[in-house]
């Protein structure tokens, strides 16, 4: 739950932002794409939600069903369900929103499917505001924000929900052993027994596992950066940068999402200071 206040924040700073429907995308989002459809009229056509925004989306539907003829008589006046998971377990969360098409191009090469263009007539509901807002913001302060360290404390472990310091990490396939130091939208630092020399530049996986909900991550990466262990000749610290582009997304979201926590925390305390 978030306030309305978060909600048109939202809206305000993403409205014109599109977003393509990743398999990750979908996957974070919770989106049931066998319950996504076009309804035209009293007809439904079932679709593809291939990208939006809080302004219009672009969908994939097939031409062979009469559509266009559809879309005529119905003066391009279309609606679109969407239909997500209830992340408490319950009912779907589902709802239409009434737009207009405006525009169709081939999808690939096909002659059976096109690309169509829907521009909405109203605001999205509050809840497609706060499913994208989510993945918007993450992906934006990812961008701002992806050398700021978290160090894996009591506290924010717990805020963090991560399940445990204790991880693995897979170098060359086999699983090894650590434990989590700090960690980072663009990568992390762990504490392993080895030798920083046969270690450093190894490509390699860290898995980092959080509760509610359970989720586990296996995130790519790569060794750059070694600190001796004080006290322990027998460990060593090693900094993981993480590929970009493999970094999943519902990671970036746990990370942004105790990041802005924190930052809201510390504002009224500056605030208070001036």
């Amino acid at each position: 739950m978030i306030t309305s206040q978060k909600i048109t924040s939202y809206y305000d700073r993403f409205k014109n932002i599109e977003v393509t429907f990743t398999k990750d995308l979908v996957q974070v989002a919770g989106l049931i794409t066998q319950e996504v459809y076009l309804k035209c009229g009293s007809d439904v056509c079932p679709c593809i939600i291939y990208s939006a925004s809080f302004e219009h989306a672009k969908i994939v539907a097939s031409v062979k069903s009469d559509l266009l003829k559809k879309l005529e008589e119905a003066n391009n006046t279309v609606s679109l369900r969407w239909c997500f998971k209830n992340p408490d377990g319950g009912s779907p969360v589902a709802f239409f929103i009434t737009a207009r098409s405006v525009g169709f191009s081939p999808y690939g090469k096909s002659e059976d499917v096109a690309l169509f263009t829907i521009q909405f007539t109203q605001r999205p509901p509050d809840n497609l505001i706060e499913i994208m807002g989510r993945i918007l913001d993450a992906n934006f302060n990812f961008a701002k924000r992806k050398e700021e360290r978290i160090i894996i404390t009591t506290d924010s472990q717990r805020r963090l929900n991560v399940f445990a310091k204790e991880s693995t990490v897979f170098i060359e396939k086999v699983p090894r052993h650590c434990i989590l130091r700090d960690i980072s939208f663009s990568g992390a630092k762990i504490i392993m027994m080895g030798v920083a020399k046969f270690l450093l530049n190894k490509i390699i996986a860290l898995r980092v596992d959080f509760d509610e909900p359970r989720e586990s991550f296996l995130i790519r990466g790569q060794f750059v950066r070694s600190e001796l262990v004080e006290g322990r000749k027998d460990l060593v610290a090693l900094a993981i940068r993480f590929e970009e582009s493999l970094i999943p997304l519902g990671y970036k979201i746990r990370i942004n999402e105790y990041l802005s926590q924190v930052r809201l925390e510390i504002a009224p305390e500056i605030n208070a200071t001036n």
